[in-house]
């Protein structure tokens, strides 16, 4: 074959799609409005569609190859196509074409791979099933297109009539022959029939919401090599091209958007959009915000006892109560008619980390101290102190709470308030290191000083 033909004819091909696309443009507009949901599946869009095209068919291929006459003519080819759009990126097509496809030799050109002088193959019908793939379907820059790209795959069945025309002037059709020529094995039939693959690609136009204007170019392989009658010599299978334009109708209702025009990823946005959605959204954040008050309220302990307010059944203990569980205070313990031997009453009263509640085992002592200011009177001073975690504001209230925590005791007990004077010394006077846990559990404390 000739390339530098094959070259012209792809030329005029690019020109023909350049002068088509000025038809159509691709447009950032606002996808059309619809109730469509990114999972609501294919029945809320238009997936059926038919065509119609016309264009030139040729008895070569655009990737080239080997054929037996090196000129080839081009010929008229219509036909029809069937799709159903099963996603946003692929179909399946049911096509049909008709036509007719022929060629010559130029016996002075090298690369013919026959002497015969010319062909003329009828195609009564070339039918076959191909998946296509839309390329950029899924657009992150647009809403909406309004040009796509695709490809296209398959297989199909072709019935075909050659009529040969060898250098001598003898013609040979193989219509109804059933001789046929030297090799040929097929009976007296119109056509010959058998299996082709189809390969192309193409680009379409959304003209409106219902009308495509597509243009396309197919390489059609046939499963023999006699579609131009004539058997080279090798195993080489012949082939033939067809460049077309067409029109493509949508079916369907009105009120459905075409599914292969249809961005999922602005799909997805609208629906994000949706009013009902945010009001739902809405309502989430203010129930999450009663919980979340609800917890806050759980955590409430307006008389610092430890006991939440919504279980204390003695709100307003006076700081450095001994509760129960349920927030009330505990019993009072009654004075031991006969301290512990050695117990003055005066020692060193100790306490756990950020607590200012009383332990059981500083009960000797407050109760020696209660009996000493019960039975000879006079006053004394309960200073409290702290360790240096936190910050100093902190650990002097604390402190002021460890030491109300022992007039508590000793009111309790039935000493005279006015017996007893407070003092909150806070992280002042340590009597251990601070920087040892040993030295900060000595300076928890409270000491008891009389006036």
């Amino acid at each position: 074959m000739n390339y530098s033909t094959l070259k012209k004819s792809v030329a005029l091909s690019l020109v023909a799609l350049t002068g088509v696309a000025t038809l159509a443009v691709a447009q950032d507009a606002p996808a059309t409005t619809s109730s469509t949901k990114v999972f609501g599946g294919r029945g809320q869009y238009r997936t059926w569609s038919i065509g119609v095209n016309g264009g030139v068919l040729a008895p070569v291929i655009a990737i080239g190859g080997s054929n037996d006459f090196n000129k080839w003519d081009v010929n008229l080819g219509y036909g029809l196509n069937i799709r159903k759009q099963l996603g946003h990126s692929f179909a399946l097509e049911l096509n049909g074409l008709r036509g007719k496809v022929s060629g010559s030799n130029d016996l002075t050109t090298t690369g013919a791979g026959s002497t015969n002088r010319e062909f003329e193959t009828e195609l009564q019908y070339a039918v076959d099933l191909r998946g296509v793939v839309n390329v950029g379907s899924i657009d992150f820059l647009r809403r909406e297109n309004s040009v796509g790209f695709f490809l296209t795959a398959g297989g199909g069945y072709l019935a075909y009539a050659p009529k040969v025309t060898a250098s001598n002037g003898t013609v040979t059709d193989w219509k109804g022959n059933s001789t046929g020529p030297v090799g040929d094995k097929h009976e007296a039939k119109d056509y010959v029939k058998g299996f082709y693959i189809p390969v192309g690609a193409g680009v379409k136009f959304k003209v409106s919401e219902r009308v495509n204007f597509n243009l396309g170019y197919t390489m059609n392989f046939v499963d023999a090599d006699n579609f131009d009658g004539v058997y080279a010599k090798g195993t080489t299978k012949d082939h033939f091209s067809y460049g077309y334009a067409g029109l493509e109708f949508s079916l369907g209702s009105s009120a459905k958007p075409s599914l292969e025009w249809t961005n999922p990823l602005a799909t997805m946005y609208d629906e994000l959009k949706d009013p009902t959605l945010r009001q739902e959204v809405e309502a989430l954040k203010t129930r999450v915000t009663a919980v979340e008050k609800s917890v806050e309220d759980l955590k409430k302990d307006t008389d610092g006892d430890g006991v939440a307010d919504q279980f204390d059944k003695c709100p307003g203990t006076p700081a450095g109560t001994a509760v129960d569980g349920s927030g009330c205070p505990l019993p009072v313990p009654v004075a031991t008619t006969a301290p512990a031997t050695g117990v003055t009453g005066f020692e060193k009263i100790g306490f756990d980390f950020n607590s200012s509640v009383l332990k059981t085992e500083s009960y000797p002592t407050l109760d020696k101290l209660s009996s000493v200011l019960r039975e000879n009177g006079g006053k004394v001073t309960v200073n409290g102190y702290a360790s240096s975690e936190g910050t100093a504001a902190y650990n002097l209230k604390l402190s002021k709470d460890r030491a109300n925590s022992v007039k508590t005791y000793l009111v309790n007990s039935g000493v005279n308030a006015s017996q007893v004077a407070t003092k909150g010394n806070g992280e002042a006077n340590p009597i251990a290191s601070n920087d040892t846990e040993e030295g900060r559990i000595e300076n928890r404390r409270v000491e008891t000083a009389r006036n």
